[in-house]
């Protein structure tokens, strides 16, 4: 599983005219799902991504948790992370997940998120989104369950 993590002071994620989620303070989190994903990999990236100390306290450093600044996840698929362009110009797919199986990961890695506590919004599965934010920062973290960056 591999995720995109995105401080932000504020995010939003639309198809078309119509609003499918937002966030104020909290992180945007990009989802990417592999074959080889299941429920170890969403508690991880869950858990993860609640305690990940990404916000400043009181002195400037980064030493605090999504859950102890009682921030927002916007959690939106993106199968594209599992995009390998290291040959040709079109990127190959066949990293990523099918969809029946990444839809429940992925609904699954939000559902962890509002069972820790944290407000959750997301993207709607498999739709064409625009994403927009306001990167608090900038700080963008790069997460992946096979530990490969």
């Amino acid at each position: 599983m591999r995720a995109v993590i995105q401080r932000v002071a504020r995010a939003r994620v639309a198809i078309g005219e119509r609003s499918v989620g937002s966030v104020g303070r909290g992180v945007l989190v990009l989802v990417g799902v592999s074959p080889r994903d299941g429920d170890d990999e969403v508690r991880w990236l869950a858990d993860k991504v609640a305690n990940l100390r990404i916000f400043s306290d009181e002195a400037g450093k980064m030493n605090r948790s999504l859950l102890d600044i009682e921030g927002a996840a916007l959690v939106v698929s993106q199968f594209t992370l599992y995009g390998d362009a290291r040959k040709g110009r079109r990127p190959s797919f066949v990293y990523a997940a099918a969809g029946p199986d990444a839809e429940r990961l992925y609904e699954d890695v939000a559902n962890g998120l509002e069972s820790m506590g944290v407000q959750t919004a997301t993207g709607e599965f498999g739709a064409d989104m625009q994403v927009e934010l306001i990167n608090d920062g900038p700080v963008t973290i790069l997460l992946d369950s096979d530990k490969t960056f």
